[in-house]
Parts: structure tokens; sequence; C-alpha cells
């Protein structure tokens, strides 16, 4: 039998109330249809028969006749027997009845309206009046050939016979609806035997409570683990506890948990007070951030040693849980406070236990049950896998940035050609392969480099080591903006073809990079881009444009070359190459953070670093989803009296004279201690490019931190270091210099090549 007091019960009840009503319902409404139709087909056959015996031929003529009752009576009696109706009544247009069923009634006024229908429209009614019985009659004209209204005729139905209509039907209703009742019982009974099966004969209470368990399993689904931050996640669970589940919850999570690390599995008692949330700001318990120590014999201690939750139905009696004597006050505390009961459920993940939870109740007057440790236990065991989740994606970002800044560069190379400062914001979601780079050059240039590479993580960190490493390689060589694109295109181009014939692992293919070279002796800057934004440029009144650097393709897309731009900076111009993150912000377009760009360099009297840190505060997105690189450098010149050259005949004789002027140069310099060295370097350059090398021949000196000589030519052969034979008459030239100088080179120019050597300065 079903209990009323169960749920399957009171199911049962109010299903069989439901089909009681829905079953009344129906049949009040199909009866009063079925009147509805009833009176719709008596106004109907009223109209049909009092149309006919109009229009019948000789009515119009009997009633000009000198007795029309005579003539018409006998014929609407027959026209009313045939036609089913109640009555048909004949009348001239003053409502006085020629006919009637009841002989008394003729000669009488005609109750009804007959205004339309003496205007020749015809017109049905239904009168309610006493006398008439609730009568349905319809009234039409009597038209002569002239279309003339000469009389009225009326034919009805009395509503009695309407009634007998619908009482003819009612047997069938009550059939269906005595049916329809045995379907709907037989259905709910099954119905509801069906659920106390499923809800155990249990009441509303027991049910209500065990759905609020579900929800709260639900809610813990969607709201723990948002994010892959620990301290977050662990404050998750404790928001989403209170208060459906208690009133307080406290989480205390191991110390290398927090850091990302793997816990110490020595048994340390040690934890970190990660989260405290609560129905009330002031609560009793120590303060995120605050070290937790667990006593051994404490229901915290065996649930981290046992992997499973405690139950404290009453703090009162218990004395575990507060331990040694040490933590007699803090109890009192809680006691005071009014919490009277806690669970404590340990954080598990891969059999490995992360920390603990405490949920405490002290509103609710019910305690904790044994049916609540199954909740607890299933919210441990949810958090703790997105705090191990967290955990690890910790751990690997914090390797990852902390390989990616060791990649970056630590210090900017000491040179005067540029003031140069450089600003990176990793994405705090994840790594990415942002990069930049400053590269001194030979003759008192420098290179600017930024870099993006697509993908996140430690891939994208060590591609970008990779990247930086050759762009390193390739600057060594001292190739043009162009050309050193073009050769790190190529090699990213085999890296990718390589790899995914080897392993599969992820394409470099799509990597962005912007090289740009600038000379501090001429104040000319020369840039290449592949795929990667345009710089910004700051002229020294503080004017800002983009000035149109030819797109090339991304890195390993290949297909097209790449081309230059050269731009005459003078001193004081501002460089500002930077990644796209800067510009990726939910909230504005990219045209928006190029206005906003433009404003934040406009500003004048800056020091490089003030602008970088500027740029960097105003620009960086609320939400950051991207990593920031940001290279800014204020270009500087030479000053001209630094700066010495001489064009050489192609004569050997006038290496002398070139020596000499280039002598006295160092002595206006004053750098004698190192003039007979550089006489010996400038006299065995100029000596191999009068012998073997094309003119025009040219030299330059230029002082600035070191002393550098440059000789070129038009001839793209370059000279090498080799060891001469005791029998060779040549090729101690460059082995002499490369021994004299600091450093030397060869670098390929658009019309030939320059030989040149450095020396420090004394």
């Amino acid at each position: 039998m079903l209990g009323v007091r169960s749920v399957a019960g009171q199911v049962f009840a109010l299903h069989f109330v439901v089909v009681l009503l829905l079953i009344a319902a129906v049949t009040v409404q199909w009866v009063l249809i079925a009147r509805d139709g009833a009176l719709e087909e008596a106004g109907e056959r009223s109209l049909a028969a009092a149309q006919g015996f109009a229009n019948a031929p000789g009515v119009a003529p009997a009633l000009r006749s000198a007795d029309p009752t005579a003539v018409l009576q006998p014929q609407a009696e027959a026209v009313r027997r045939r036609a089913d109706v109640d009555f048909l009544v004949v009348m001239n247009r003053d409502g006085i009845r020629y006919t009637s069923p009841t002989s008394s009634a003729i000669g009488q006024k005609f109750i009804g309206t007959i205004g339309p229908a003496l205007a020749g429209r015809p017109v049905t009614e239904r009168l309610t009046i006493e006398c008439c019985r609730n009568v349905v009659q319809a009234v039409v004209p009597i038209m002569d050939s002239g279309n003339k209204v000469v009389g009225l005729v009326s034919a009805g139905v009395r509503t009695v016979g309407v009634s007998g209509y619908v009482s003819r039907r009612l047997p069938f209703l009550f059939t269906a609806a005595a049916v329809a009742l045995a379907i709907g019982i037989g259905g709910t009974a099954l119905i509801s035997r069906r659920l106390r099966r499923q809800t155990h004969g249990q009441g509303p209470a027991q049910l209500a409570r065990m759905y609020g368990d579900l929800k709260l399993l639900y809610n813990a689904s969607t709201s723990i683990g948002t994010t892959l931050e620990v301290k977050q996640t662990a404050q998750e669970l404790a928001r989403v506890a209170v208060p459906a589940y208690a009133d307080f919850v406290t989480v205390d999570l191991a110390e290398r948990v927090v850091h990302g690390d793997e816990p110490a599995v020595d048994g340390s008692t040690e934890l970190l007070r990660t989260a405290v949330h609560g129905t009330r700001s002031d609560h009793p318990f120590r303060s995120e951030g605050q070290r937790v120590t667990v006593a051994p014999s404490t229901p915290q201690a065996q649930a981290l040693s046992t992997g499973q939750a405690g139950l404290l139905p009453d703090l009162q009696t218990a004395q575990a849980w507060k331990g040694d004597g040490r933590h007699a006050e803090q109890a009192r505390k809680i006691l005071d406070h009014g919490i009277h009961s806690a669970i404590v459920a340990p954080l598990t993940a891969r059999g490995v236990a992360l920390g603990i939870v405490t949920f405490w109740r002290s509103r609710r007057a019910e305690p904790f049950a044994e049916d609540d440790l199954a909740v607890a236990g299933e919210l441990a065991a949810r958090a703790a896998v997105s705090l191990d989740n967290a955990r690890r994606y910790t751990r690997e970002h914090s390797m990852a940035v902390t390989l990616q800044r060791s990649l970056l560069p630590r210090a900017l190379p000491e040179q005067n050609a540029v003031d140069v400062a450089s600003g990176y914001l990793p994405a705090p979601s994840g790594v990415r392969g942002d990069w930049f780079d400053v590269i001194a050059l030979p003759g008192f240039r420098v290179a600017l480099v930024v870099g993006d590479v697509v993908g996140h993580g430690l891939h994208a960190t060590a591609t970008m080591g990779r990247l930086r490493t050759t762009v390193h390689n390739f600057s060594a060589l001292d190739l043009p903006p162009d050309e050193l694109l073009a050769s790190l295109d190529e090699l990213v181009s085999r890296i990718d073809q390589a790899e995914t014939d080897t392993t599969g692992g992820s394409a470099i293919t799509g990597a962005t990079c912007l090289y740009a070279i600038y000379d501090s002796a001429s104040g000319r800057c020369t840039l290449a881009r592949a795929g990667h934004p345009v710089p910004a440029l700051v002229s020294p009144d503080g004017e800002v444009t983009f000035p149109e650097v030819p797109a090339g393709p991304p890195l390993g897309v290949g297909g097209l070359p790449f081309e230059t731009t050269e731009l005459q900076l003078p001193e004081g111009s501002t460089l500002a190459l930077y990644t796209d993150g800067l510009f990726k912000d939910r909230g504005r377009d990219i045209a928006a953070g190029a206005a906003l760009l433009r404003d934040t360099l406009a500003a004048p009297g800056r020091t490089s670093q003030e602008t970088c840190q500027e740029v960097l505060q105003a620009l960086r997105p609320a939400i950051q989803g991207d990593d920031i690189a940001l290279l800014v450098a204020r270009t500087r010149l030479l000053e001209p009296g630094r700066i010495a050259d001489w064009d050489i005949p192609k004569d050997p004789s006038a290496v002398a004279a070139v020596r000499e002027a280039a002598a006295e140069k160092l002595a206006d310099w004053g750098l004698d201690d190192i003039s007979f060295t550089t006489e010996l370097i400038l006299s065995e350059l100029i000596t191999n490019a009068v012998r073997y090398a094309a003119g025009p021949i040219h030299l330059r000196m230029l002082l600035d931190r070191s002393l550098v000589c440059e000789v070129s030519d038009a001839s793209s052969t370059a000279p090498h270091l080799r060891y001469a034979a005791t029998t060779d008459e040549g090729g101690r030239g460059i082995f002499l210099v490369a021994q004299l100088a600091d450093r030397w080179g060869t670098r390929y120019t658009a019309t030939g090549k320059v030989i040149w050597s450095e020396q420090m300065l004394p």
C-alpha cells in the first residue's frame, strides 16, 4: 500500500485529484461546446425555414388577398412540421401575425426584432424573456416582384429542444470520462509505485535534503576549478559549501602544494591556511597565510593518514579535535563563537594527501550526521582533483617562466648607439613565446629584435630560445635584415619538416619577427618584418607615426621575399618595438590600442625606461591573455669629430700617405698608445684592398667606446684567415690583423664589402 506520508503516496493522491479535475473540466467544456453547437444549429434551421417560406411562390400575393390567414395558415403549418421548427409565423410590416401554431396568437403583435428585416436583411436572435421560454428565432423579409418588403416571416426553435439534443449525448460523454478516469488512475498508480521504489519510501524532507546535496555537488562541479590557481581553487571550495552545507569552511594545504611542488611524503603536519570563508566576516579561525600545525591525535591528522573523512557531531563533548594544550585557546574561541559540529575531510589526489578541508556548523541547529560524510567526501574529492591540476599547472608555469626568463636577455649589451629599455610581461594563463633582443654590431651599430612564437608552454619557450640563438648567429654574419629573415625563414621550414617527420611535434611555422639595424654613424635605420606588427616611431618633437614596413609572411611560410625599409632618424628619435599582446584587450580593438599607444608615446622629456614603464602601464589589458614584449630605443648619433674617412686611389704608393694621415688623426684623438698597432692594421687592410679588390676603395675610422677601422671596396670576395708556410711570400696580412685587433670581420653591402677591425681603447 502507498502511505500518504511517503512521496509516492502524495504523488498518487495529487495525480488522482488532477485527473478528476481534468475530466470535470473536459466534461464542462464539452457540454458548453455541445450546447453552443445546438443553438447554432437551431438558428440555422430556423433561418432556412423562414427564408424558404418567404421565397415560396404565392406568399407575396397572398398578403394582398382579402383574408391572408385563410390562405397562408395551412401552408405555414405544413412547412413548420416538415422543417422541424417549433413555430413559423407570417406577419405584416407592423408585426401583426397572420399565421401561428396557436390560433389565439393570430392577430397579435409579434415579439422580437423586425427592424433589420423591414430593411431587407434577415436577422437571427435568442429571446430570454419569460413568456418566450428561451426562443431562438429568425426573421426574414417577404419581397414582391419589385423587391419591396410587403411582409415578414419568422421561424424559431425553443431551447427545450436544444437541451434534449445535448442530453442525448451525455451517456457517451460519461462513458468516455469514466474510461479516462480509469486510465488516469491506473497510470498514476504505476508511476507512484515506480517512484516509491526509486525513493525507497522516503518522505519529502528526506528527498529535499537529497536533492539539496545533489544541487550542491552540481554547483561544486561547475564552480570549483574555474582557474588553474591553487589559492583560487581552495577559495572556490570554501565559497561553494557556504551556506548550503556549512556555516564556515577552512582549507589547509601543504606549503609545497601552494607553490606547485609535489607534497612531501614524510608525514609532515605543517600546513598553510589557504582559504577561510563563512556566513560572517568575523570568525575565530586562523587567517589565510598562517601556518597550522596538526597534532598527531586529532581528527585532522587521522584524515591525512587514513584518507577518510571524520565526523565531529558535538564539539563541546569531543576532546580529540582540541589537540594538546597549545590549541586549547583556539578551541575555546571556536566554541564561544557558537560552532558546535564539524566534518574533517582529506584532500587526496592520485593517492597523495594535499591537505584537509574542515566544514563547521554554528547557525544550523542540526549537527552534522553520518549521512553528511558522503557529501563532504565527494566535495573534497572533486576539489582535490582541481587542486592537483592547479598545482601541476603552477609548477609547469613556473618552470616555463623560469626557462623563458633565462633565455631572454638578462642584461642588455653596453653600447652607445641607442638608449634602450625593455619590458616583458608573461601571460598569467600560460607562458607564450614572445621575445626580444638587443645585439651590438660592428661599426657602432645595433640590432633591435622582437619576435613572437605561436603556442604556449614549455614548447613555445624552447622554440623562442632556438630562434633567439639563431638570430644571434645570423647577426654575427652581419646580414641585412631582409637576408637574415630569409635565412631564418628557411631554417624554420627545415626544422618543422624534420620534427614533423620524426616526432610529429608542434610546428614553429607562424612565428613572427621584426629585425632592425640602426647605424649611429649615419643615423640610418634599416628594418624588415616577418608577419610582425609595425614599430612606432617618435620624432624628437613628439610626433608619433607608424612607418610603412612591407609585411613579409610569417616565418616558415615561405614563397615570398622579405623587403627592407630605410629610415633616416634624427638624434633623439624613439623606436618602440612590441608584440601583439600589447593590443590584445577585450575592451578595445586594435585601432583603439594603436591610438592609445600613440598618445602614451607622444609625451616628451622622458627616458627610454620611463617611456617603457608608462606604455606597459597604459596598455596592459585588464585580463592579460598573451605575453607582452616591448623594446624602446632612443637614437644617438656619433659626433662628426669622431669620424674620419679617406678615399684611397688604387695605387700601392698611396698606402703610405693614407697611413700617415690616419696617424695624425689618431694623435688628434689622443690615441698615440695604439697608433703603431693601428698603422700596421691599416697597412695590411688597405694593401689587400689595393692589390686584390676592385675600386673605389674607402677608409673610415670611428671612435666611441673603441676604435673601429673600416676599409670598403666594390669586391664581393672576402679574405680568409690562414696559416702561411715558411716558404710562402704572402698570406700573413689577415693573420697579422687578427693578432693585433681585438675583433675583425667582413660584412657585405649593396656595392661590395667592408673589412673592419676593432681595438679597445687604452
